[in-house]
């Protein structure tokens, strides 16, 4: 598997560690509908979640969360949509984004931003 691979699928476990820590109950991983995956689909509060978590070794090229861009909002859009109608799910939804910057050192910093984005019609 390639390092940046690698990279994601850690950053997926510890997005995934810190929603578990701070009460989130975790009901899908890596869910893909068609071209679309989400990579983690979590519940609290009555409020399904659709979270994409970005991971980066450095901020050069600017921060996680800028490449959350309007084609995957789209997609994720899509996708949440299948997915709440497959669990009629009637109450309130959100898309978050995880971004997680790792140091050299291995040690990273976690940005939850809540109510990130809103895919537009």
């Amino acid at each position: 598997m390639a390092i940046h691979n690698d990279l994601g699928k850690e950053g997926e476990q510890i997005a995934k560690q810190h929603l578990e820590d701070n009460g989130y109950e975790v009901l899908d991983e890596n869910w893909v509908y068609g071209k679309a995956e989400i990579d983690l689909i979590v519940y609290k509060d009555g409020i399904m979640i659709f979270v994409e978590v970005k991971t980066r070794s450095s901020v050069a090229f600017g921060e996680p969360e800028d490449f959350v861009r309007e084609a995957k909002q789209k997609q994720m859009e899509l996708a949440a949509t299948e997915y709440i109608d497959i669990m009629n799910h009637q109450n309130d939804i959100r898309f978050d984004i995880i971004a997680i910057t790792f140091t050299k050192n291995k040690n990273y910093t976690l940005n939850h931003i809540e109510d990130a984005f809103w895919p537009e019609d």
